[in-house]
């Protein structure tokens, strides 16, 4: 992926595109395009000091200059106290991303690249500089600007206390004892100590979300570089809090190490078989969200970046995307392990907490997901020993859970139907809640919750007759089935209600979770009413990068996401289009029309946008939403793993028509 000057007429165009680096552990560098730094969340060393989680901003930028027969040319671009004061942008030739961010400068005769990466496993980024010098003698200059905060905070002048000590070829830098040092190692130069602060940062980014747009960074000096006339030189930057890592590492040179972060995502496209431009693309996207986790020493998946920790909904639905799709099978026996693990009362986790905390359960569909993501490990490994052994007893001990009643309200009632929650505690995944006001109320029996039950009871009986156990609830599943077609189906507009209530109160408002019922392997929908539900979600909910969260035509419709958190959460769910959805209504599209040639060709035309999509919002990501007004203008995480996950799965399995064998 290519972008030129087209990109950053301005200021404002050129800060839409984010790029991202990860590193395996949950750490990141991440940033605008242009350079600039226009969220809290941007960084060039976002380290994982507990991975994946406690991700705390270290090195916010480096801040380029290079001085050339007396004239400066300043290659930085910041807004500060809500103004551009950094147009570094303008020298920018080109920016190149495949899969990792280099950008090009040009200035007087000069040229000087800039990639970026990280070294996988470790808390490190490298920056690596190509200098093209012209006729005159040059000085590169770069001052690091430093915090030590979490990811999801501010910090202000006087706030910490920063000390620094020089190093050979370098400086180390800290100012909370319980966070190791940042050392930022040159291969060329030397290191100026000279303390300042950068005041007054500004985040639109955050300006747009309601919050505090506004930071300031410690600068403990500057990095000089002298280039002679002529001279083409490398110069290896390094940004890390690992203990071991010493000026003798950051004298290798930095193209020592990206090639071997080349090499590694090359191996990634091997293993997968995907050439493609966006199977590749997606592939090494894949990549990003599967993270070590300390806690386990297992494999865990980062919901999205910059800001979601480690969800159970979230990865057992990208599981198939992520890891089976991408031959990865590994990976998905730890992650299907990490999960287990923390498996309590028949719930899997909700959300991963910071720290040692005990993670949070409060979901009904992570543990109903987990048997589809055992389907699918099983369609492409066909490793049935790995699941008896450690999977099985978990996934029996889900069934009874459910079926005698766990936390939440979450149980099977007397028609076989599950239910959950209640008027103040949302588990669906349309969770939104701000203070008392509970956007989307979904208590009770759930369409998708449903569908997925009849799907896990199906799943599991399955299981017992090929382990040769004995299926505890024989009349379940039928009980379930009939129960579902009669409660569910709304004849007179031809789709399932979305909720029945507590007190049998039917919502028949219009959302997307119904078409899940008609995606699943196991479905209790006949073809003719799938057929009747495909038609009335494609005509009403899709916009081209997903699925919409609520009609358009609903009196309670809200197009666009945008503003403070009581705003954004009031549409997170109300007609804001989601991405992960794009993949369960092409595989509906798909089953529903008997996989014919036709429904092919359909299928490709589903997923062609996403190929454009890759050069938006997060480049070479997907995006977790969109507005459901035009232009569907992407919102939110712009990488988000669910998103990636389904796109991929459904571009392979139902467009390449590639199916595990």
């Amino acid at each position: 992926m290519h972008f030129g000057k087209g990109s950053w007429k301005n200021f404002e165009q050129g800060t839409e595109k984010e790029w991202l680096v990860t590193n395996g552990l949950g750490g990141y560098a991440a940033g605008t395009i242009i350079g600039a730094n226009t969220s809290k969340y941007h960084g060039l060393l976002v380290a994982a000091l507990n991975p994946p989680v406690e991700r705390t901003v270290l090195l916010a930028k480096l801040d380029e200059q290079v001085e050339a027969g007396g004239i400066t040319y300043n290659l930085s671009a910041n807004q500060t106290n809500g103004e551009v004061t950094h147009f570094g942008y303008i020298h920018l030739q080109r920016v190149t991303i495949d899969p990792l961010p280099c950008f090009v400068y040009s200035f007087s005769d000069i040229t000087m690249e800039k990639q970026v990466f990280m070294l996988h496993g470790q808390n490190t980024t490298v920056i690596l500089y190509r200098f093209y010098n012209g006729a005159l003698p040059a000085t590169l200059r770069f001052t690091p600007l430093i915090n030590c905060r979490d990811f999801h905070g501010n910090t202000y002048y006087g706030q910490l206390n920063f000390s620094s000590q020089i190093l050979n070829r370098g400086v180390a830098v800290r100012a909370v004892a319980k966070v190791p040092p940042l050392k930022i190692i040159s291969s060329a130069g030397r290191f100026s100590k000279h303390d300042d602060w950068y005041k007054g940062m500004y985040y639109a980014n955050e300006q747009e979300r309601g919050l505090n747009p506004y930071e300031d960074h410690f600068m403990p000096g500057y990095f000089e570089v002298k280039i002679g006339a002529g001279e083409v030189k490398t110069i290896t930057v390094v940004a890390t809090i690992e203990e071991q890592f010493s000026a003798e590492h950051a004298s290798v040179s930095g193209e020592v190490y990206l090639l071997q972060e080349k090499a590694r995502l090359q191996e990634l496209q091997d293993l997968a078989g995907c050439s493609e431009p966006l199977a590749r693309q997606l592939v090494w996207a894949a990549d990003s969200f599967i993270v070590h986790r300390r806690s386990t020493g297992t494999k865990s998946v980062i919901a999205g970046y910059p800001w979601f920790n480690d969800w159970g909904r979230d990865t057992m639905i990208a599981l198939p995307g992520l890891t089976l799709v991408t031959h990865r099978f590994d990976d998905a026996r730890e992650i299907l392990s990490t999960f287990a693990r923390y498996c309590k009362d028949g719930l899997l986790p909700n959300m991963f907490a910071d720290g040692d905390r005990e993670p949070l359960y409060n979901t009904v569909d992570a543990s109903l997901w987990y048997f589809q993501a055992v389907h699918k490990f099983l369609e492409y490994t066909g490793d049935f020993d790995f699941i008896r052994s450690e999977i099985f007893p978990i996934l029996k001990d889900i069934i009874s859970c459910h079926v005698r009643g766990t936390h939440f309200n979450i149980k099977v009632d007397e028609d076989g139907l599950l239910q959950a929650g209640s008027p103040c505690l949302q588990l669906t995944w349309m969770d939104a809640k701000v203070n008392n006001w509970v956007v989307t109320p979904r208590h009770g029996k759930p369409v998708e919750i449903n569908a997925l039950w009849y799907n896990a009871l199906c799943v599991f009986e399955k299981l017992c007759r090929q382990y040769g156990e004995i299926f505890a609830y024989p009349d379940l599943p039928s009980k379930v089935k009939d129960s579902f077609l009669k409660q569910f189906w709304y004849s007179d507009t031809g789709i399932l209600y979305d909720v029945i209530g507590p007190d049998g109160k039917k919502d028949a408002k219009l959302r997307p979770n119904q078409i899940i019922a008609v995606s699943l392997p196991h479905t209790m929908l006949s073809k003719n009413k799938s057929m009747i539900i495909l038609r009335r979600v494609w005509q009403d909910l899709y916009a081209t990068y997903g699925l919409r969260s609520l009609s358009l035509r609903d009196p309670e419709y809200r197009g666009i996401y945008t503003g403070d958190q009581l705003h954004r959460d009031g549409s997170y769910h109300q007609g804001t289009v989601w991405s992960w959805l794009i993949g369960p209504f092409i595989t509906a599209y798909r089953k529903v029309n008997d996989y014919s040639p036709a429904s092919r060709e359909q299928a490709q035309r589903f997923i062609a946008p996403f190929l454009d999509h890759l050069q938006d919002h997060g480049v070479g990501f997907i995006s977790e939403i969109f507005d459901g007004n035009e232009p569907i203008k992407p919102r939110g995480t712009f990488a988000q793993a669910w998103g990636v996950a389904e796109v991929l799965r459904a571009y392979v399995e139902d467009v390449l028509e590639r199916k595990p064998i």
